[in-house]
């Protein structure tokens, strides 16, 4: 993306997938030195807090955009739940009683989450787009890129968004005010 341009959430949320993958691979490629299972828990808390603040963008954001649709609420419960398998995963790498079992763990915590974002890209991201208008789509990608400071912010602006009949929603993620509908008053004045 050219600096100062606009995301869409779907895009925002491709972006970080990407990131997250690429650490992946540095971790795989580091994971065979590591010689205890705690050094492989630090490994594990690092992906943790990484994944915890992508998946609390996501349901804050992304998530809750589709909540209002009756027919997406299966959907979104199955990945609130894959989120905490996830999470479930990393959790049981602290628990592993040697080291190889701590790398066995991390590596299957690693592939589980890879197959989660290629399911959110292939499944959500289309229901995403069909039903979410551009606006929409738009100030939630930029509520994401902002991080989860801005989450209340960027969920406001796409609920007015989503709203029959709202005001176009702007780059600040304000609305911006009906033009009048009245045409200004002209006086006829004379020199006289």
């Amino acid at each position: 993306m050219v600096k100062g341009s606009r995301m869409k959430i779907t895009e925002a949320i491709a972006l970080e997938h990407a990131t997250l993958l690429r650490v992946f691979d540095q971790v795989e490629r580091v994971l065979p030195g590591l010689d205890s299972s705690g050094e492989v828990g630090r490994m594990a808390t690092i992906l943790e807090g990484l994944l915890g603040t992508h998946a609390e963008l996501e349901t804050n954001l992304a998530f809750v955009a589709l909540d209002h649709a009756l027919q997406h609420k299966r959907r979104l419960a199955t990945l609130h739940q894959d989120h905490q398998e996830m999470d479930d995963r990393l959790r049981q790498v602290h628990q592993a009683a040697s080291c190889s079992e701590a790398q066995r763990l991390l590596r299957a915590a690693m592939r589980a989450s890879r197959a989660h974002f290629r399911d959110e890209e292939r499944n959500l991201f289309p229901v995403l787009e069909r039903a979410l208008g551009p606006v929409a789509l738009t100030v939630l990608g930029e509520a994401f890129k902002a991080g989860p400071k801005a989450k209340s912010k960027g969920t406001q602006a796409a609920a007015l968004a989503l709203q029959p009949g709202a005001a176009p929603v702007h780059q600040t993620g304000t609305t911006r005010p009906e033009p009048a509908t009245r045409s200004p008053r002209r006086t006829n004045r004379s020199a006289g």
